[in-house]
């Protein structure tokens, strides 16, 4: 069979594994969406068990058991000095300091409500890496932005929970700038280093940071109730091992205003996660919040047509 007369060979063969890895792609993102909302579910349904330091901490030591396994096994290169210290800096910001303010936040405020606040990290993102990144302000990816930021205020005034306090507020907006500067700095670290050294190095300097808990962590979970220390187990290898080397595999290969914007969807989920596992049934308001996460992650994903 012969080609096309204004068709290479060479276009024929890279096109086929560049759909291969953009479906990956895809595939390992919505992964980490729904790992994510369920850390928020999770985080909720212990938090009269166990308290929020050996809450992370545990976390932590769990993700990175698992991370440095994995490390063993596949034996990824070690980074150089500049990316070492960037995922140090990373770890710092966002497997500690975001993990813990995060647990905090959600002792003053509802799932749904925390999922909100964190979001608005996506958008300090996206704005961040136009300018300091130089990605650039694609309009669809501003476009989405609005949209999906628009489902997060509509959720935000009639999602599952009413109940708010002015610290939970702002620890809520806290835990977003901590996540945000965790993207940005893991982004630039990712240029160097390998997805898996990142991901296994940032989570046992996060685990390291939050060792002054490691004797309230020993005696909380020592008495807490079998669910509750699951739950800790489930946290660290799914939310924190799984979707973290999953995110990074996706931030390697994506721009960070695109794969952060795709997080937006996680208030829509954590809404349905906690209909289906805590029973708290979503408003209309909270719906139609959702929806609207859901159509402005997909309309951050265009990309313009070619002539």
């Amino acid at each position: 069979m012969s080609l096309p007369a204004n068709t290479s060979p060479s276009a024929v063969t890279t096109t086929a594994p560049s759909a291969a890895i953009g479906w990956k792609v895809l595939t390992a993102m919505l992964i980490v969406l729904v790992l994510w909302a369920s850390a928020f579910i999770a985080i909720r349904a212990v938090g009269d068990a166990i308290s929020p330091g050996p809450l992370a901490l545990g976390r932590q030591l769990v993700g990175a058991a698992v991370l440095v396994a994995i490390a063993v096994w596949r034996r990824p290169p070690l980074p150089g000095p500049r990316a070492l210290a960037l995922i140090a800096v990373y770890g710092v910001l966002w497997f500690a300091g975001y993990t813990l303010v995060l647990n905090i936040a959600e002792r003053h405020l509802d799932a749904g409500t925390v999922a909100m606040l964190v979001n608005i990290a996506p958008l300090l993102v996206a704005l961040a890496a136009g300018a300091l990144l130089k990605e650039g302000f694609p309009r669809p990816l501003m476009v989405g932005i609005g949209i999906a930021f628009a489902g997060v205020v509509v959720i935000a005034t009639g999602g599952v929970g009413a109940h708010s306090e002015p610290l939970g507020i702002v620890l809520g907006i806290l835990a977003a700038a901590l996540y945000a500067s965790g993207v940005l700095v893991q982004k630039v670290a990712l240029r160097e280093a390998d997805a898996l050294s990142a991901t296994w190095i940032g989570c046992v300097v996060g685990a390291v940071v939050l060792l002054p808990f490691l004797p309230q962590t020993v005696v909380e979970l020592s008495g807490a109730p079998v669910p509750a220390v699951l739950a800790v187990v489930y946290l660290g290898v799914f939310p924190t091992a799984v979707a973290f080397l999953l995110w990074a595999y996706v931030l390697k290969r994506s721009p960070a205003g695109a794969t952060a914007s795709a997080t937006l969807a996680v208030p829509a989920i954590v809404v349905l996660l906690s209909w289906l596992l805590l029973g708290e049934l979503p408003t209309v308001l909270g719906m139609i919040g959702g929806v609207l996460c859901l159509a402005g992650v997909a309309w951050s994903r265009r990309r313009p047509r070619q002539a």
